[in-house]
């Protein structure tokens, strides 16, 4: 793919960043953020969590009430959407329907002082890059969601920005066509090496295109990680819980050996990192894939009963009646499944569950 178009990425940086609507509705609480040029950045959690507040005060579409914003260095704290340098990709599109394709994509540089040519050769160019360069002479109404997405973020691309934002970009598009469109973005992201702000409350959207997720929380933000990070070493019950799916189970610490901890839970023994914990009660996440099944009840792990299983055609999918309480696992054998009422043995895998830290 062309780099032609490579722009020149900036760090995005909040230092103590509030916004408050009317009296005391606080919709971002004094958040710490950095962001690096040339990454792809998620901000990602539930509604009302002030991911898309934070967005727009990149953007410039709302004002921060406390505290200080920089792109690239530079304080924009106070300076207008247009004099911010960065573009954003809507959740709607927000196409002009009379408008055909590369009139759509040229609208933003019709404003730059270009020649006719020259902004007809970017648009061309744009559109080269998200695979649409035959569809210049259409109208929207005569492309599919996916393409009417792409060409949305051609017209953000052909400006340049220090910064390209995307609001929730995938949210009108069925599940096939999400996975595909969200390939291309993050290719393209790569290939121009774009900073890209990203905001989604999808999880697994998250996780496939990020380099870093920051996942926020009654305004604030919860932790700031890799995918894997997030994933594996989540820092507290929100985070596990809202990062994929996680079991939560209350167990004990029985003894620590300087970084590890056994612990105990209805007796089946499990050895792991102590995450900064001592003796006594605590709180496991374990991740469905993570906990293995065996149909020989005998040995050292729980002995439970299939209560449910579903097929959903790439894996089975089983809830589990335990002695710590009802848990939930998946697998991938599909043509052997366990039968609903079957006693079997459950462990943990060697890369299993983490102790979740105090809050």
């Amino acid at each position: 793919m062309t780099e032609t178009m490579n722009n020149k990425a900036a760090s995005v940086s909040f230092r103590n960043v509030t916004k408050v609507y009317g009296k005391d509705v606080v919709a971002v609480d004094n958040i710490d953020l950095e962001i690096e040029p040339g990454k792809l950045v998620t901000l990602l959690g539930p509604s009302g969590c002030g991911k898309t507040t934070t967005l727009r005060m990149i953007a410039g579409l709302e004002m921060s009430t406390k505290g200080s914003i920089t792109i690239g260095g530079v304080d924009v704290t106070r300076l207008p959407a247009t004099d911010r340098d960065v573009s954003m990709v809507f959740q709607s599109y927000a196409l002009f329907p009379h408008m055909t394709v590369i009139e759509n994509v040229s609208y933003g540089l019709k404003f730059s002082g270009h020649p006719k040519s020259d902004i007809r050769n970017a648009a061309l160019e744009g559109l080269g890059l998200v695979g649409l360069a035959d569809f210049a002479d259409r109208l929207p109404s005569e492309l599919s969601g996916g393409q009417q997405q792409r060409v949305a973020v051609a017209r953000a691309l052909v400006l340049k920005p220090q910064v390209l934002l995307f609001d929730e970009p995938l949210s009108n598009l069925d599940a096939k066509l999400r996975r595909q469109v969200r390939e291309e973005i993050r290719e393209i992201q790569q290939n121009l090496g774009l900073t890209v702000v990203y905001v989604t409350h999808d999880q697994e959207e998250a996780l496939a295109v990020s380099d870093t997720i920051v996942v926020m929380r009654n305004a604030g933000i919860a932790q700031i990680g890799t995918p894997r990070e997030l994933y594996d070493a989540p820092a507290d019950r929100f985070v596990a819980d809202f990062i994929g799916e996680a079991n939560l189970v209350e167990c004990a610490i029985t003894s620590v050996e300087g970084d590890t901890a056994e612990v105990d839970i209805a007796g089946y023994r499990y050895r792991l990192d102590t995450r900064g914990l001592d003796v006594g009660p605590a709180t496991m996440a374990v991740r469905p894939g993570r906990i293995v099944l065996n149909r020989d009840a005998a040995g050292d792990g729980l002995e439970v009963t299939v209560s449910k299983a579903t097929y959903v055609g790439s894996r089975m999918e089983y809830t589990l009646a335990t002695p710590v309480g009802e848990l939930f696992a998946v697998m991938d054998d599909v043509y052997d499944p366990l039968d609903v009422g079957q006693v079997v043995q459950l462990q943990f895998a060697d890369i299993g569950p983490v102790l979740l830290p105090e809050a």
